[in-house]
């Protein structure tokens, strides 16, 4: 898969490193060496595939029986081969069809082919498995139970408390969904349909992504719900996901999304996947999640009559903007989540100023007054403080959003309009499909603008205090003792938050 040439030498490195250590110690926990997440993902092989099998048992308190067969390439020489896996039984694993010993290490599956795997060497793996819905305890994701089926929910690293794989977005893969459920269910997973087996019990449905995609953007949807087709700009096909009880009162919100998909368009190209919908689940998550082509949110931010109009719509936008900022272009790293929420909060800013009169300055302005708290609590954007223990997702924090959207908003002011959104249309066409890095966006822009903008990143993406932010040498951001109290976004007046 694309990937940045700096991330792929320090993740051969470091496969290079662990490998060895692994050939002469008994069987570990490994991992790419991300700074926010040490173990997650595994050195030594880049996946090209997974095809992944779920039989749904007809309750969501009741493990699933499943099947994942990863399709992968070594990087180095291979005494033992790591997965992510955790929260299910595993019944067997070949690897190119022989059987394979494994076991347990933490959050690990490790596989011990029967020979060694010499670098190069295309790797076919094949595990049998159960998929256990009901949580570990964190609620940290992985499946979600809604009131009549199941959901994914993997952001930061829960893809692992669903099937095997090697967990960490540097590592793009192209995916395959069979879905098995019984009879009266429906069931939907990211990318388009393929195909469709009936028999007198129970439906299989197979889902295919037309482009790879990260461990973390994977959905699979059951429930007795209804698919609602319509068509959006250029003919893409557009698939929502709703129960079916409320599907006329969600039509409206339905309706919408042909018309922002557009507007994102304007901004900053072409739609990057096959298709686009959004998974209307009934469940209390605390957050809305931008899995790749199927948009996960709770209904009750559609049906409870609290939540302005317009803040409704720009919670769509923000999710529909992550399919280029974070979904076509990942983050190489978590660190480098800045990337993902501040654009995604930029454009949801955008778009209420635009449809909806709220001032781009003014939200950028109160965001500025307590830009230095989030940072004191979070660290700077582009190097968050890790997750709180128990709490994984506790790196969503302001200072990734509205902090980082705040970053974007001084980028605009230093180099003027025009540059920013040539930078913009620039960065999502250039690294289509790939993953990026905090340093690729800092030359880029410094190519666009002419100029070299590596100090300017430097304050406002890593430095403790914010810097005065240009065109506005009048804003002040509080001291952290005054502002410690006071929301983050997304928390008022919807009390999730949009990941």
């Amino acid at each position: 898969m694309p990937r940045t040439p700096h991330f792929t030498r320090a993740l051969l490195a470091t496969a290079a490193a662990l490998t060895l250590v692994a050939a002469a110690s008994p069987p570990q926990a490994l991992g790419v060496g991300d700074r926010l997440f040490p173990t997650l993902g595994n050195p030594g092989y880049d996946v090209t595939s997974y095809d992944l099998s779920f039989a749904y048992p007809g309750s969501n308190t009741k493990p699933l029986t499943a099947t994942t067969t990863i399709d992968a390439l070594t990087t180095e020489r291979l005494d033992t081969l790591n997965l992510d896996f955790t929260h299910g039984k595993v019944e067997s694993a070949d690897i190119n069809g022989i059987p394979a010993t494994f076991t347990s290490v933490k959050e690990d599956l490790v596989l011990t082919p029967k020979s060694p795997l010499p670098q190069g060497t295309p790797v076919h793996i094949t595990i049998r498995h159960t998929s256990d819905p009901v949580s570990p305890g964190d609620g940290d994701g992985g499946w979600v139970r809604t009131t009549d089926g199941l959901a994914m929910a993997n952001q930061a690293d829960a893809a692992h408390l669903v099937f095997p794989c090697n967990d960490h977005p540097s590592d793009k893969a192209m995916f395959t969904f069979h879905v098995t459920a019984p009879n009266g269910y429906t069931a939907v997973a990211n990318g388009l349909p393929v195909g469709q087996t009936r028999t007198a019990r129970a439906t299989t449905w197979t889902y295919r992504t037309a482009h790879p995609m990260a461990t973390e953007l994977a959905q699979v949807s059951i429930g007795r719900s209804s698919v609602v087709h319509r068509a959006g700009p250029h003919g893409l096909p557009l698939r929502d996901v709703v129960p079916t009880k409320d599907k006329a009162a969600l039509e409206p919100w339905l309706a919408k999304t042909p018309d922002q998909i557009a507007w994102l368009e304007s901004k900053v190209g072409a739609y990057p996947f096959e298709t686009y919908g959004v998974l209307m689940a009934q469940a209390q998550t605390g957050f809305e999640l931008e899995t790749q082509t199927l948009s996960l949110f709770e209904e009750n931010l559609f049906t409870e009559t609290g939540y302005p109009k317009w803040y409704v719509e720009s919670i769509m936008v923000h999710e529909l903007s992550h399919q280029w900022f974070g979904d076509s272009v990942t983050p190489a790293t978590w660190s480098d989540l800045w990337l993902n929420e501040g654009h995604a909060t930029w454009y949801e800013a955008l778009y209420a100023e635009e449809k909806a009169d709220r001032p781009m300055e003014t939200r950028m302005k109160a965001a500025y007054a307590r830009s230095d708290a989030w940072r004191a609590a979070g660290g700077p954007p582009a190097e968050p403080k890790a997750a709180a223990p128990g709490q994984k997702i506790s790196i969503f924090r302001p200072n990734v959003y509205d902090g980082a959207a705040l970053a974007l908003y001084a980028l605009r002011q230093e180099i003027g309009r025009p540059a920013f959104e040539r930078l913009e249309r620039t960065w999502v066409r250039l690294h289509h499909d790939g993953t990026a890095t905090t340093a690729d966006f800092v030359r880029l822009a410094s190519d666009v603008s002419g100029r070299d903008l590596t100090g300017f990143f430097h304050g406002w993406l890593y430095a403790e205090k914010t810097p005065p932010m240009p065109g506005h040498p009048d804003w002040k951001s509080d001291p952290p003792a005054t502002t410690k109290a006071k929301p983050g976004p997304h928390t008022a007046p919807h009390a999730a938050s949009a990941k």
